[in-house]
């Protein structure tokens, strides 16, 4: 067995893309349009190229599919947690659980996708601005 993909509906493709790729690192691996089903499906991946998310744009639904609570998170493991903060913020994304611990955070993707972003190896040094930035929301 192997893992291939996470699906996640999208309602703003351009504002996924945006997140996803050049906030934070992912590259589209491939695109699939189907003007019968109405539908488009981008597919992304790290530098690595597995596993991948599956953005799915379903041309005809209405503005909002909803947030279940049976999907928890995707996360993801980067390289320095605190320049990747510091990029997403820089790109309009709240920081929602800050990496006070130099170890790990959350946010959110323009659809309400939580994000898990774990330091690789061991947790940097605590530094400011994150060890005295308070949760915000929900993840």
């Amino acid at each position: 067995m192997k893992y291939l993909h996470t699906m996640l509906r999208v309602r703003d493709v351009d504002a996924s893309l945006h997140f996803f790729c050049e906030l934070l690192g992912l590259v589209e691996t491939r695109r699939k349009e189907s003007a019968e089903g109405r539908f488009t499906l981008i597919f992304l991946a790290t530098a690595a190229g597995e596993p991948e998310v599956e953005l799915t744009y379903n041309w005809d639904v209405p503005d909002s599919y909803g947030n279940g609570r049976n999907f928890g998170h995707l996360a993801y493991e980067v390289d320095d947690i605190y320049e990747i903060c510091r990029r997403l913020q820089a790109g309009g994304v709240t920081i929602l659980r800050p990496p006070r611990e130099g170890r790990m955070a959350f946010v959110k993707s323009p659809d309400g996708i939580s994000v898990e972003l774990l330091q690789r190896g061991e947790a940097l040094p605590p530094a400011e601005p994150w060890m005295s930035m308070p949760n915000t929301g929900s993840w």
